[in-house]
Parts: C-alpha cells; structure tokens; sequence
C-alpha cells in the first residue's frame, strides 16, 4: 500500500464513523436522586412471599435456619 492509500482509508473510516460527543446533553445526577427518592421505601410483593416461605420453612424443617445462618 502506498501513503496515498492510507490516507484514502483512513478519509474513508473517518467520514464512515461519526465522531463521539463526549459532553453529555443534561447532568444525570438529579434524574437520579429522584429516582432513588421514588423507590427507597417501596416493598414490593415478591419481597413478601420470599420473607413468607422463608418463615414456613423455618417452622416446618428447623435446620433450615441453621443452613441459611451457615450460608451468610
């Protein structure tokens, strides 16, 4: 190849690949204050059912809560 060739190619890949904008359009850390606002007291339903099968295995077979200690 020959310098004219490389730099046909890299004209080429150049107007082939759009430049990236590195500044970001709006600051992102308000959106996510807010959102973490929204959802920090929220429990939701399987939340729940996870806490309740717990507590029937725990009542029906006892050595449960001792594997489920063992594996924190």
């Amino acid at each position: 190849m020959t310098n004219s060739d490389d730099k046909e190619i890299v004209r080429l890949l150049k107007s082939a690949i759009p430049s990236a904008n590195p500044e970001l359009s709006r600051d992102l850390w308000p959106a996510m204050l807010q959102r973490m606002r929204r959802d920090e007291s929220r429990i939701r339903w399987y939340d729940w059912a996870l806490f309740a099968s717990l507590g029937v295995c725990g009542f029906l077979y006892p050595q449960v809560i001792l594997q489920l200690l063992y594996q924190l």
